[in-house]
Formats: C-alpha cells, structure tokens, sequence
C-alpha cells in the first residue's frame, strides 16, 4: 500500500512540477512579447522583471521534477 502511495505522489509531483513550468514560460513569454495574442493580453507584456521570474520559476520547478524522480522511495 504504501508503494502505491508513493507511485501516485511522484505522478502527482511530477505533473505540478510540470505545469509550475508550463506558468513559467509563459511568463517569459509575456515579459519578452514573444508567443500567441492570448497571452499578450496582460500587465506583464514587455515587463523584463516577468521574464525573469518565469526563468526562475522553470529552473525551479525542472529541479523540483528532476528531484522527484530520482530520489529513493
């Protein structure tokens, strides 16, 4: 029972991880005004500061997913 539990943990890790970094890059995106129309409907359009928090937020959250998935159970 227990390895079931942490088999649906890091699945459910791996995917917040995942959409941590899906935010993030939409993020750079804003902050550059590069990517599709819907996106560059914001307050964070051409704000560099955005971009910047979208890259720590990727390297965060693929750290977080790397960490997840090679560690011992």
């Amino acid at each position: 029972m227990r390895s079931l539990f942490n088999v649906v943990m890091r699945i459910f890790s791996t995917l917040l991880s995942l959409l941590a970094g899906l935010l993030g890059l939409i993020w750079i995106g804003q902050g550059l005004h590069v990517g599709p129309a819907w996106i560059m409907k914001s307050f964070m359009t051409s704000h560099v500061e955005w971009a910047v928090a979208g890259v720590v937020v990727l390297a965060l959250s693929l750290a977080h997913a790397y960490w997840t998935n090679t560690r011992r159970a």
